[in-house]
C-alpha cells in the first residue's frame, strides 16, 4: 500500500466519521456544481445515500460438497446480475475464519481485521515473494449464482481448479454477460493467470484468449487484463489491464483487429492515450468506450471512439477531492439512463458522473457496518435497480435495494440489457 494510498483512506475515514455523526446534506444537483469550489460534503450522501442495504445476503453456502465449517467468504472479484433471481458471483477462494469471527462473517465486517486476501500465501498481486501471513486460500465456489435471497440456485465447481492452475493464481477477476446475446454466453476474466474466457450458459468453454500464466502484448497474450466490453454485433474489447496498458479490440468470432495505449511517456504528465492501469471499460448508446485509468496523476477516465481514436478525458473524483492520491476508481458502468457510475476504494464511494465529466452524486463510506465499502470491485444493477456490489478488500458481497421514496436521479439505472428475461 503506498503512502499516496494509505494518506487518501485516512482522510476518507475520518471524513466518514464525521459524515456519520452530524449527516450534512447533500447538495442538490443543482447547487455548487463541479469545480464550483464547494465544500467537501457537495452531492455527498453518508454512508448508504438512497440504499437499504438487505441483511444477511447472500445466505450462507451449503455443505452438500464439503464442509465449510472454519471457513468463510473470500475476496469477491466480479458481480453479475443477469436478473433479480440469477446473481452471478465470482469469488477469489474461500477465507479460514480468523479468531474471534463469527461462522460466515466477511473479513471487512471485523473492525480492525484483515483484508480479504486474494492471493496466496506469500505471494504478490504480480507473483513476486511478499511475507508470510500464516493463512491460505482454498478454491471453492469460485463461480456460483444466487437468488433475490441470495439462496444458492446453481454453481460451476468444474472451473475451482481452473483457477487454482497455477499457486499464483489470484481467481476470477471479472463475470459478465454481453447484453447482445441471445445465447447468454458467460465470459471470465483471470487477471494474475492472463486469460480470458467465454463459456456457454451450461458451464461449457467455447474458447479463451491468452496464454495460461505468461504475461505478453500480442493478439493472444495479455498482461492482467480486468474487464470487457461489447458493441451490438459481437465486437468486443478487452482492458489490458494492470500491466497491458491497451485496449484490445476483437471481432465477433474472436479474431484481433487492433489495440492502442501505453505507458506514458513522461510518467509525471500523462497525456491522452497513455495509460497507467486499464481497469474497467463501458460502451455508451452511442458507441463511445470510457476507459478507467487509474493510478497517481491518471485517475481518469478517457473515451474513445470504436476505432480507438481518443476523443477527450476527464478526472474521476469530485471537485474537492484532493488530485493525484493514486486513486483506485475499481469499477465502473454506464446505466440506461447514460450515466456513469463508478466505484473508488480508497473514498470507498459511488461516485454518479454525465459523459462529459461532471461529478453529479456519490455516496457511500468505509467501515465494519452493513453497508460500508472498501473495495467496489464488481457493480450491476437489476432489472429492479437493485445495486450490487462485489468488495475485494472486505471480502463480502452486498445487495442494495432502493429506499421507497428515494430520489431517482440519486439511484443507479439499470445496466444495459436487450434480451429478453427467463
Amino acid at each position: 500500500m503506498t503512502g499516496a494510498f494509505r494518506s487518501l483512506r485516512t482522510l476518507a475515514l475520518l471524513v466518514a466519521a464525521v459524515g456519520m455523526t452530524a449527516c450534512p446534506p447533500a447538495a442538490d444537483e443543482d447547487g455548487a456544481g463541479p469545480g464550483a469550489g464547494g465544500e467537501i460534503w457537495s452531492y455527498q450522501d453518508w454512508p448508504t445515500g438512497p440504499y437499504q442495504v438487505v441483511p444477511d445476503w447472500p445466505k450462507p453456502l451449503p455443505d452438500t460438497r464439503h464442509s465449510h465449517e472454519g471457513w468463510t467468504w473470500g475476496s469477491f472479484g466480479g458481480v453479475y446480475a443477469e436478473t433479480p433471481d440469477r446473481v452471478w458471483i465470482a469469488m477469489r477462494g474461500e477465507l479460514p475464519l480468523q479468531p474471534g469471527m463469527q461462522p460466515w462473517q466477511a473479513y471487512g465486517a471485523v473492525a480492525g481485521g484483515p483484508n480479504a486476501q486474494p492471493n496466496s500465501d506469500g505471494i504478490s498481486a504480480t507473483c513476486e515473494p511478499a511475507p508470510l501471513r500464516g493463512w491460505e486460500r482454498r478454491f471453492e465456489h469460485s463461480i456460483f449464482i444466487v437468488d433475490r435471497e441470495g439462496y444458492l440456485v446453481d454453481e460451476w465447481p468444474h472451473l475451482d481448479s481452473l483457477f487454482s492452475a497455477q499457486r499464483c493464481g489470484r481467481g476470477p477477476h471479472q463475470i459478465k454477460m454481453s447484453p447482445y446475446d441471445q445465447e447468454k454466453h458467460v465470459w471470465i476474466i483471470d487477471d494474475q493467470l492472463h486469460m480470458i474466457y467465454k463459456f456457454t450458459y451450461d458451464g461449457q468453454l467455447v474458447y479463451s484468449h491468452g496464454e495460461l500464466g505468461v504475461r505478453g502484448r500480442g493478439p493472444n497474450t495479455f498482461d492482467r487484463p480486468t474487464d470487457i466490453a461489447w458493441l451490438p454485433d459481437g465486437t468486443y474489447f478487452i482492458s489490458d489491464g494492470y500491466g497491458g496498458t491497451r485496449v484490445a479490440k476483437y471481432d465477433p468470432q474472436g479474431n484481433f483487429i487492433m489495440d492502442w495505449g501505453g505507458p506514458p511517456a513522461d510518467p509525471q504528465n500523462p497525456g491522452p492515450n497513455e495509460f497507467n492501469t486499464v481497469h474497467s471499460i463501458a460502451i455508451s448508446a452511442d458507441r463511445m468506450l470510457f476507459v478507467i485509468d487509474r493510478g497517481a496523476r491518471h485517475e481518469r477516465m478517457q473515451v474513445f471512439d470504436e476505432n480507438g481514436v481518443f476523443q477527450y478525458m476527464f478526472p474521476l473524483r469530485s471537485p474537492q477531492w484532493p488530485a493525484n492520491q493514486n486513486t483506485l476508481m475499481v469499477n465502473h458502468f454506464i446505466d440506461t439512463d447514460g450515466y456513469l457510475w463508478v466505484g473508488d476504494a480508497p473514498t470507498s464511494r459511488i461516485l454518479k458522473f454525465d459523459q462529459q465529466g461532471n461529478h453529479l452524486y456519490s455516496w457511500g463510506a468505509p467501515g465494519p457496518q452493513a453497508g460500508g465499502l472498501n473495495c467496489s470491485h464488481g457493480m450491476t444493477t437489476d432489472q429492479e435497480r437493485n445495486l450490487y456490489i462485489a468488495d475485494c478488500f472486505a471480502g463480502r458481497l452486498q445487495k442494495f435495494t432502493p429506499i421507497p421514496g428515494a430520489d431517482p436521479s440519486k439511484i443507479a439505472g439499470q445496466i444495459l440489457r436487450q434480451y429478453p428475461m427467463p
